[in-house]
């Protein structure tokens, strides 16, 4: 396995779509889907897309932390075991969105605030061929957009409706109240 390196903003490969993956269970899927694990464990984030590791297919991993479950609330709020995610479909369940913070590890040191549809359904394949469908609230369906977005050369700034929340991490933890920080630290995607 490899750490790969994180193509960053304005890189051709993060600004359009992304090819459809053909073979789940070909080598060289396998073989990337475990990099891709060990380089969004290396860089402590909750998901990754492989555009952002230079690689145009429809292909996403990411995770729910038991940590950020308990914080979603809601009604049954769970932790979502890594999951892969091929040739991913998207599909809003309600009209509703939620103004939630945003980090991006193509996109380091910033943060800004994105409206995301608050519940959504998704059906892809696995890497061994099967059939995922599930639906989604709170974080969880917040990093599966995210994740998602990049698959259509779509990141996250492209999503903000004002620009005004867009910051670096370090402008948000030294100039918002300590209420306002610790509340975007903790929603940080």
């Amino acid at each position: 396995m490899s750490i790969l390196k994180i193509a960053r903003m304005g890189h051709p490969v993060l600004r359009r779509r992304a090819q459809d993956v053909t073979d789940p269970s070909a080598p060289e899927i396998q073989r990337l889907i475990r990099d891709m694990i060990e380089t969004m464990e290396d860089a402590d984030g909750a998901g990754l897309a492989a555009p952002q590791v230079y690689v145009s297919l429809r292909l996403v991993i990411f995770h729910v932390p038991p940590d950020r479950a308990e914080e979603e609330g809601g009604e049954a709020p769970r932790a979502v075991p890594l999951t892969v995610l091929i040739n991913p479909v998207l599909e809003p369940l309600v009209e509703e969105k939620d103004l939630g913070w945003e980090g991006c590890l193509s996109v380091p040191g910033l943060v800004g605030a994105v409206p995301r549809y608050t519940r959504l359904r998704y059906r892809a394949l696995t890497p061994d061929g099967g059939v995922i469908d599930r639906t989604a609230d709170g974080f969880h369906a917040r990093v599966v957009q995210h994740e998602c977005d990049h698959l259509d050369g779509i990141l996250y700034p492209q999503r903000m409706t004002d620009l005004s929340l867009l910051m670096f991490r370090e402008e948000l933890r030294h100039n918002a109240t300590d209420h306002e920080c610790d509340e975007a630290e903790e929603r940080l995607v």
